[in-house]
């Protein structure tokens, strides 16, 4: 994906999880250049939390310059990133976005694989709370 292009970083306590929704997000926005969408799941010894370093690596792999909308699953993920921004270690185009976390991570790649930008972005993966299933 060219320079310009809102990234994607999915946080999770489970690192089988991150990476198996970003593989799906990205999956099902293919059809054309995919957004940069990296997954930041679980601890650096492979086991079920969260880790500050993890989620600062995923969010310098896909930005780009135009931002990086960071998805979370659960409490300690959300208030890790929260951290993060608050200590201003993440880029200031860094946003936590409050969204689903499957369905949010689906449009917030298709919306920013078609160049949308990062508030496009955060409001695609939002509205994601508005899908029904009925």
């Amino acid at each position: 994906m060219t320079a310009g292009t809102v990234g994607i970083v999915l946080v999770s306590h489970s690192a089988r999880v991150a990476e198996s929704v970003a593989e799906l997000a990205a999956g099902l926005a293919a059809g054309g250049p995919v957004a940069p969408v990296a997954a930041a799941g679980g601890t650096a010894d492979g086991g079920l939390g969260t880790s500050a370093e993890r989620i600062a690596a995923a969010v310098r792999e896909v930005d780009r310059g135009a931002g990086v909308a960071l998805l979370a699953d659960l409490g300690s993920a959300v208030l890790t990133v929260k951290a993060l921004l608050a200590d201003e270690e993440l880029p200031p185009g860094a946003r936590l976005v409050d969204a689903p976390f499957v369905e949010g991570a689906v449009a917030a790649v298709v919306a920013a694989s078609a160049g949308a930008p990062l508030d496009a972005v955060a409001l695609a993966a939002s509205d994601a709370y508005t899908y029904r299933k009925t």
